[in-house]
Protein backbone atom coordinates (compact mmCIF):
# COMPACT_ATOMS: atom_id res chain seq x y z
CA UNK A 1 0.00 0.00 0.00
CA UNK A 2 2.82 2.39 0.89
CA UNK A 3 6.28 2.64 2.44
CA UNK A 4 7.71 4.40 5.46
CA UNK A 5 11.06 5.90 4.50
CA UNK A 6 12.80 7.43 7.52
CA UNK A 7 9.48 8.45 9.08
CA UNK A 8 7.88 9.77 5.89
CA UNK A 9 5.10 8.04 3.98
CA UNK A 10 5.94 7.21 0.37
CA UNK A 11 3.06 5.97 -1.82
CA UNK A 12 5.39 4.68 -4.54
CA UNK A 13 8.42 2.40 -4.55
CA UNK A 14 11.43 4.43 -3.37
CA UNK A 15 13.65 5.44 -6.29
CA UNK A 16 17.11 5.68 -4.74
CA UNK A 17 19.06 2.75 -3.37
CA UNK A 18 19.36 4.45 0.03
CA UNK A 19 15.62 5.12 0.26
CA UNK A 20 14.88 1.59 -0.92
CA UNK A 21 17.04 0.08 1.83
CA UNK A 22 15.44 2.32 4.46
CA UNK A 23 11.89 1.60 3.30
CA UNK A 24 9.54 -0.33 5.54
CA UNK A 25 6.24 -1.54 4.08
CA UNK A 26 3.00 -0.09 5.38
CA UNK A 27 0.27 -2.68 4.99
CA UNK A 28 -3.06 -3.73 6.39
CA UNK A 29 -3.84 -7.22 7.67
CA UNK A 30 -7.19 -8.52 6.49
CA UNK A 31 -9.27 -11.44 7.80
CA UNK A 32 -8.83 -14.57 5.70
CA UNK A 33 -10.98 -17.60 5.05
CA UNK A 34 -10.51 -21.35 5.33
CA UNK A 35 -13.40 -22.48 3.14
CA UNK A 36 -12.69 -24.18 -0.19
CA UNK A 37 -13.67 -21.66 -2.87
CA UNK A 38 -12.77 -23.79 -5.89
CA UNK A 39 -16.43 -24.53 -6.59
CA UNK A 40 -17.53 -20.89 -6.42
CA UNK A 41 -18.99 -19.61 -9.68
CA UNK A 42 -20.37 -16.28 -8.49
CA UNK A 43 -19.31 -13.67 -5.98
CA UNK A 44 -22.28 -14.71 -3.83
CA UNK A 45 -20.72 -18.20 -3.54
CA UNK A 46 -17.61 -16.75 -1.85
CA UNK A 47 -17.23 -16.53 1.94
CA UNK A 48 -17.95 -13.10 3.44
CA UNK A 49 -14.24 -12.38 4.09
CA UNK A 50 -13.37 -13.18 0.47
CA UNK A 51 -16.08 -10.84 -0.80
CA UNK A 52 -14.88 -8.15 1.59
CA UNK A 53 -11.31 -8.64 0.33
CA UNK A 54 -12.39 -8.16 -3.29
CA UNK A 55 -14.17 -4.95 -2.28
CA UNK A 56 -11.07 -3.81 -0.35
CA UNK A 57 -8.88 -4.34 -3.44
CA UNK A 58 -11.29 -2.35 -5.58
CA UNK A 59 -11.36 0.46 -3.02
CA UNK A 60 -7.58 0.82 -2.63
CA UNK A 61 -6.86 0.43 -6.36
CA UNK A 62 -9.64 2.76 -7.49
CA UNK A 63 -10.70 0.29 -10.15
CA UNK A 64 -13.17 -2.54 -10.56
CA UNK A 65 -12.08 -6.17 -10.56
CA UNK A 66 -13.28 -8.07 -13.60
CA UNK A 67 -12.35 -11.66 -12.73
CA UNK A 68 -11.45 -13.75 -9.70
CA UNK A 69 -9.52 -17.00 -10.03
CA UNK A 70 -10.72 -19.64 -7.57
CA UNK A 71 -8.73 -22.66 -8.70
CA UNK A 72 -6.34 -24.20 -11.22
CA UNK A 73 -8.86 -25.04 -13.91
CA UNK A 74 -9.51 -22.55 -16.70
CA UNK A 75 -13.18 -22.65 -15.76
CA UNK A 76 -12.41 -21.84 -12.13
CA UNK A 77 -12.95 -18.14 -12.74
CA UNK A 78 -15.66 -15.83 -11.54
CA UNK A 79 -16.35 -13.02 -14.00
CA UNK A 80 -17.75 -9.89 -12.38
CA UNK A 81 -18.66 -6.32 -13.36
CA UNK A 82 -19.19 -7.40 -17.01
CA UNK A 83 -15.80 -5.89 -17.93
CA UNK A 84 -14.74 -8.92 -19.99
CA UNK A 85 -17.97 -9.32 -21.94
Amino acid sequence: MAYDVDGERCDEIPMTQTEFHHAKPIYENRPGWTEDISGARSVADLPRNARDYVQFLEDISGTRISAIGVGQDRNATITINDLLV
